[in-house]
């Protein structure tokens, strides 16, 4: 059988970020429980034979934000569907403020394993700045709830570059959270996306971001500390202790295949990337269809796992390339790596090509040269 991951799109919010441009409401909540309905519908609908459920990762939106009991229903659906491998990473985005020990404690009891809590900031200026609806306490909290669960395998997302952020405010929440010990922390750089409430912000001149070198800047200080502290940086934005990186994510930079359940979800089966439609009241009437976005030809396929590859700190196993395409990447992108290792941006030894410190700083440049 063919080992698959599932994501699950839960679109509802307390309130909308104001940097978020995810298919995502505030305004919504009525809609939850036919949302649920329509939610398993497409899941009890989908093909099911052929594969074992590696991954299943709940995320929205804020998925903690509607009843656990509409958790406990989705994965008894996922379950009575389709074969669930017995190590299964299960994770579930929780935002403080949306929670209690109850919450918490229902989603371990219904087979959740893995939690991805959304601190973003220590500072509660900058929280209240980026719209979020908890503060620093909160979080503090939730992540002793959680604890008190039972959950052991625990990640924390933490935001730099945000308007106003100095990198002594990023040292501090990255000090905060490795007195914590979570088993995960995702770096993640903040961008503005068109259409935002910050993006309109800051277009206006109410705040200011952080320029380039400061973000780049916080962000090696936290590289740095998490790794003093014993994480692996095992993705441009990802660090973990031995044996808690994120299965879901690794199998999404190792191209590996996903099916997307819910509204606006994506999915990659049968190097095809497609994708629900994003019409809320289409959803829920149960008149979901499939997008396509890419049908991949062999060639593109190779440039995206070179693309998915170059984001792991290990780069790409030129012997893994070899294995799945029979080409060497060595020679086949001969021309777009010899540039890259003179602009010092990559490195090629005997089974690897990977980011030099450069190459990372610098990644989107990388990209567009397989592009």
């Amino acid at each position: 059988m063919k080992e698959l991951g599932i994501y699950i799109h839960i679109p509802f919010c307390a309130k909308k970020c104001d940097y978020c441009d995810f298919v995502s409401y505030d305004n919504k909540s009525e809609l939850i429980d036919r949302y649920v309905q329509a939610l398993k519908n497409e899941i009890n609908n989908a093909e099911s034979n052929q594969y074992i459920i590696k991954t299943i990762y709940i995320g929205g939106g804020t998925p903690s934000f509607i009843n656990a009991c509409y958790i406990q229903e989705i994965l008894s659906a996922i379950r009575g569907k389709f074969s669930i491998g017995e190590d299964a990473e299960i994770t579930i985005e929780v935002n403080p403020g949306t929670v209690d020990k109850e919450k918490l404690e229902t989603y371990y009891k219904s087979g959740i394993n893995r939690m991805s809590i959304g601190l973003q900031s220590a500072n509660n200026e900058e929280l209240k700045l980026i719209g979020r609806i908890h503060t620093y306490e909160k979080f503090l909290e939730t992540y002793s709830f959680a604890v008190e669960a039972g959950f052991n395998n625990i990640n924390v997302d933490i935001m730099i570059g945000l308007p106003e952020q100095t990198a002594g405010d990023v040292e501090d929440t990255v000090n905060k959270v490795i007195k914590l010990n979570p088993n995960h922390v995702s770096v993640y750089s903040l961008i503005l996306e068109e259409g935002t409430k910050l993006y309109n912000s800051v277009g206006a001149g109410f705040h200011t971001c952080s320029p380039e070198d400061a973000e780049r800047t916080m962000y090696w200080s936290a590289k740095n500390k998490l790794e003093e502290a014993g994480y692996t940086h095992y993705e441009i934005s990802n660090f973990a202790k031995k044996g808690y990186e994120s299965k879901h994510n690794l199998d999404c930079w190792n191209q590996k295949g996903y099916i997307g359940f819910g509204l606006a979800a994506h999915s990659y089966l049968n190097n095809t990337r497609y994708s629900n439609i994003e019409d809320m009241n289409k959803y829920i009437n149960n008149e979901n269809e499939h997008i396509i976005h890419e049908t991949q030809t062999p060639e593109a396929k190779m440039k995206e796992y070179m693309l998915l590859g170059l984001r792991k700190i290990e780069g790409v196993r030129i012997s893994e390339f070899k294995n799945k395409f029979v080409d060497n990447p060595v020679y086949i992108y001969r021309k777009e790596l010899n540039k890259l290792v003179e602009e010092g941006l990559i490195e090629v030894d005997v089974d690897n090509i990977k980011l030099t410190d450069k190459g990372i700083d610098l990644a989107n440049q990388v990209w567009m040269e397989f592009v």
